[in-house]
This record gives C-alpha cells, structure tokens and sequence, in this order.
C-alpha cells in the first residue's frame, strides 16, 4: 500500500480509521477481560486532555521540558510510596511492563558485572510462571534463565530457587500476582533468600502494583509483597493496567538511587556529542507521562478503593458461578482481581469451551499448562457478570454434548499446541502465523476457521488433529500417572 499522491480529506481519515474499529474487541460494553483498563468515560476524557496537553513534547531531553520531568518524578514518587517504598526510593517511567522488565534484567545484570568479580555467564532465577517478558530481557542482554517449579497454588517452590543459587545469579524474580493464575509468590521467603545471598530481588507487579494496594485497604488478606518486604530491591508496575492511565505507561522503582544507577545508558564519544539514556527508547513520548500524572491525581486513593471494591464484587460472583458449573474448577486462591479456570471434566473440554465464549462475543486469554481461560476482572465488568455466568452455564452444556467439538475450530489447534511436548515444533508453528501477520498482505489469520496456517504443524492438524490429540492425552494422563506412583 503506497502513500497516497494526494492528501486525504481529515473526514477521509478518521473515517477510514473509525471503520476498521468495528472489527476489534468490545471493551466499552464490558466483554473483554484483557488489554483494556478503563475507569469510565469522564476519566477517559480526562486522560484524553491530559494526553493532549504534552502531545508533541519529548521526555528524551528533560533540560528541555523540565515541566515533563517534574511529572514523571511525582509519578515515581507517588508509586514509591504506594508500594512503601523507603526515603530514597527512585526510578522511572517506561513505555510499558516489558519495558520495565527488561530494564529491571539489563540493571541486575550490569549491577553484578560493576560490583562482583567472577560473574562469569550471567545467570536470573525465575518461576515458570513469571511474565515472559523476562524471558525476551535474558535473550537480549544475554542472562540465563533458570526456571523454578510452582506448587499446586501455583506459587513458586522456594526450595528449588534456592538451589538454583549460584555464584552465577545475578537476579532473582517473584511476581505479585503472576499473570496467568493471578497467585502472588511468597515475596517475603524470596526477600529472606536474596538478603542471605546478597542478590536483588525484583518483584514483578505490573498487573497487581495498582491493585493490590487496594485489595488490602478493602481488608482483604494480601501476603506482603512490596517495600515492606526486606530483601526487595525493585519493582515494577503498569500504570495503563489497574493505574487506570493511558497506554503505554509503567514504573520501575528501585530502593536507593545506587540501584537505579546501572539501568542509565551514558555514550561519550559520539560525533552527535555527549548522550545520556534513563531507559531503552531514545525519543520518550511526552503523552503517557502527564495522562499517568492525571490519572493518579485525577482517581485519588479514594477512586482506585472504589474501583478495586468493583473490580472485587464482579470477580467474587464470577469465581462462585465458575464453581458452581459441575467440572469446572479455579486455579489456586488468587488474592487480586485476576484468575483462570478450566475443565477437569474429559467430557467438558477448555479450549472448546472458550471457542463457544468467544463466539458469543466474549474476549479473554488462553492458559496452557494447564488448559485454562483467563479473567482480568475491572469494574466494568460488574454489569455483565450475569450475562458471562448465563453464556457459561449454557455453553458448557452445549460441549458437553458435543465431544467433537475439541477436534474443530481454534480448540483443535490451541489443544495441540497446549499438549505437544516438542515446544520447539510450537515455536515455529507460531512464527508461521507471526509471519503471515506481519508479512506483505499484513492478514490476521482467523484460527476459528481451522488450521488455515502454512505451516506443517496446522496442515498436521487440520488431517490428523483428533488422532494427535487422543495420543497426546494418552500420553499425559501416563506421565501424570508415572509421576504420582513416583516415591
């Protein structure tokens, strides 16, 4: 698609990009328990004007907007001190909980390498449960990921982080909550382990830094997972998810600035002269600062308890209709406004289960490991529970009666992907599609439609999907079997 030779009208533009917003996610009428936070339509308008006010601006160069600058420090200030951080607390604002993390691995890395002799190959321990985004961060700065078991509440198995410790470790992850089970990890046994050994502990809070502050204020129990914890030494959290601000906007916070020092890029020698980074990106949009700014001032202690309060009512009824369906169960206890479910019902599989959601319009994630559908609770959502619960009861009943309905449609292939043991098959199964996506024709493949991928993985599926998946099945149900007949 070339630029056009002549310049469209301003009503050809936005009319164009209005009508391609029918074909995206209906956030605004509460389906959709993901990637949109919303705190109503005067916040939004609110951030919208805030947004407005610093459109053109560029937090590259605070010496030039010092009005910029002053806004992200209070918005780290106010952060800091929602999370108790100690006098002294610092840090920055970032693009995002990815860019936070990856900012969190290339400090701790460069921390160890300036302040330890014989680090050697860097090393991070990490639950297998924590965000991926960590995983991206140890492929780019080079850092090793060593992976922890989670229990039966999905919190990390402490024993096995502290094995993984080595003169290698450079970093250790706990995360509050983690984001496919909502459960919080035991911070407070982690920050024992990192203060014995001397390692930073990062503590990933971007779904729950804005969250879980609230939960407690509401006089829900919370494990203690922020600075009150000794032992932790960062965190970090997205303003666009429970901050209620606008995309893209996170925080890091680190304890004292001797911590922050080793997240800064400084270049002396360039011919463009002297160049000083606080974070990845060199040009930093000006806008998702003072939209975070207003929201934080804007909602007020008072506005996020009383959207916490919500975002808590609409999980309670959601989590006691799931349970209420026979062969549906809650993964772990989670404290927040974020859970999974699924099916231990042969007869009522999960990815069938959320095709038949998702036809009714509904939008969520997709867990593996096990099979699950995933709920980012707002308070949006407490108008629609029951019509969710209603979709639920009936939908499950339909599965029920349908067994062949795992075999089609995007269940097939999520079901495949989920059980297939050879996860380098799945990595390239999901380039393929990353491929066409982003490729010439810019096409989004419908997985609903069954196996339209190019891939020999989706042609593999689309022949022999119900063979495959029957032998897999087989094939865990053994595995789980061998495991518990194991002393």
């Amino acid at each position: 698609m070339p630029i056009p030779e002549r310049a469209l009208s301003p009503d050809q533009v936005l009319s164009h990009i209005k009508g391609l917003k029918s074909q995206d996610a209906d956030w605004k009428a509460g389906r959709c328990f993901a990637l949109v936070y919303s705190a109503g339509e005067a916040h939004e308008a609110l951030l919208k004007d805030a947004h407005q006010a610093y459109f053109s601006e560029n937090g590259l160069n605070p010496m030039a907007f010092k009005g910029l600058k002053r806004l992200e420090h209070e918005v780290v200030q106010m952060s800091a001190a929602l999370f108790h951080g100690p006098e002294g607390a610092v840090g920055t604002m970032t693009s995002g909980g990815t860019e936070s993390l990856l900012l969190a691995v290339k400090t701790y890395r460069d921390r160890a390498l300036r302040t330890r002799h014989f680090v050697g190959q860097p090393e991070m321990i990490l639950p297998r449960t924590a965000h991926v985004a960590l995983e991206k961060a140890a492929h780019l700065f080079g850092v090793v990921p060593r992976f922890a078991p989670v229990d039966e509440t999905f919190q990390v198995d402490v024993k096995a982080v502290k094995k993984l410790i080595n003169r290698h470790t450079v970093m250790i992850v706990g995360s509050a909550p983690q984001y496919p089970h909502g459960a919080i990890d035991p911070i407070e046994a982690l920050g024992a382990l990192a203060q014995k050994h001397e390692i930073p502990l990062h503590v990933d809070a971007c779904v729950g830094g804005f969250m879980l502050p609230f939960v407690e204020r509401l006089g829900r129990k919370v494990p203690l997972w922020d600075f009150r914890v000794p032992g932790v030494t960062s965190i970090s959290a997205d303003l666009h998810k429970y901050g209620y601000a606008a995309k893209g906007a996170s925080v890091i916070v680190y304890k004292d600035l001797d911590h922050l020092r080793d997240q800064f890029f400084i270049a002396t020698e360039w011919p463009g002269g002297i160049y000083a980074s606080p974070s990845l990106p060199g040009t930093r949009p000006a806008g998702p600062i003072a939209a975070a700014w207003a929201a934080l001032q804007g909602l007020g202690i008072e506005g996020y308890t009383r959207l916490t309060q919500d975002a808590l009512l609409a999980r309670d009824r959601l989590i006691a209709g799931v349970k209420a369906v026979p062969g549906l169960v809650v993964f772990g206890d989670p404290p927040g406004t974020v859970f999974a479910f699924g099916s231990h019902d042969p007869a009522l599989d999960t990815f069938a289960l959320a095709d038949r959601l998702q036809a009714n319009g509904w939008h969520f994630d997709r867990d593996q490991g096990p099979d699950g559908i995933h709920l980012t609770v707002m308070a949006g959502h407490l108008p629609v529970v029951d019509e969710f619960l209603a979709d639920l009861g009936r939908e499950c009943e339909w599965v029920r009666a349908h067994p062949e309905a795992k075999r089609e449609g995007s269940a097939a292939t999520y079901g495949l992907m989920a059980k297939i043991p050879l996860r380098g098959v799945v990595k390239n199964a999901v380039l393929d599609v990353m491929l066409k996506m982003y490729g010439p024709s810019g096409e989004v493949p419908d997985l609903s439609q069954g196996n339209q991928g190019e891939g020999w993985v989706d042609k593999l599926t689309a022949k022999y999907g119900g063979d495959i998946l029957n032998v897999l099945e087989r094939a865990a149900a053994l595995k789980a079997a061998f495991g518990k007949a194991k002393p």
